[in-house]
């Protein structure tokens, strides 16, 4: 592939999410109750992963652990995650999902499967199964422990 084709498919891949993370994201605010496709992904990966620290979810998120103290506060007001250790000044938090937060989560997951669907319709099932593989491949690249990466 010459090397102004790739450079055209970073682009287009670049453009193309930052189309669907915003509507995702405006998807979700209009569902109600602040949704965001950051307090998803807090509560997807603790519901995945319970006990999970600020630092880690921060990491995961591309985020600092101070904002993700916010962004867990936020869910922990809600009602959505809660924290089953003491609270202090250099004491990890354990945090794990509560009931109202795993139906947060599955109401926020069918929000973006209606997103989804209008963005796929013009594709065949064929072509959507070669697309989620293919993007399960650039993804597997880009991984901390991708080939390729340090």
């Amino acid at each position: 592939m010459a090397e102004d084709q790739r450079l055209s498919l970073t682009l287009m891949l670049i453009g193309v999410g930052r189309l669907v993370r915003e509507e995702a994201d405006r998807s979700l605010e209009a569902a109600g109750d602040g949704h965001s496709l950051r307090l998803m992904s807090a509560l997807g990966h603790l519901a995945h992963e319970p006990g999970l620290s600020y630092s880690e979810l921060g990491r995961r998120a591309g985020i600092t652990a101070q904002s993700m103290q916010a962004t867990v506060g936020r869910l922990e007001r809600a009602g959505a995650v809660s924290r089953t250790s003491p609270s202090g000044r250099g004491r990890t938090a354990v945090l794990r999902v509560t009931e109202h937060g795993h139906r947060m989560l599955d109401e926020m997951r069918r929000t973006l499967a209606a997103v989804e669907e209008p963005l796929l319709a013009g594709l065949s099932a064929e072509e959507r199964t070669v697309l989620a593989k293919a993007l399960s491949t650039v993804a597997a690249q880009l991984s901390p422990a991708g080939p390729g990466r340090r």
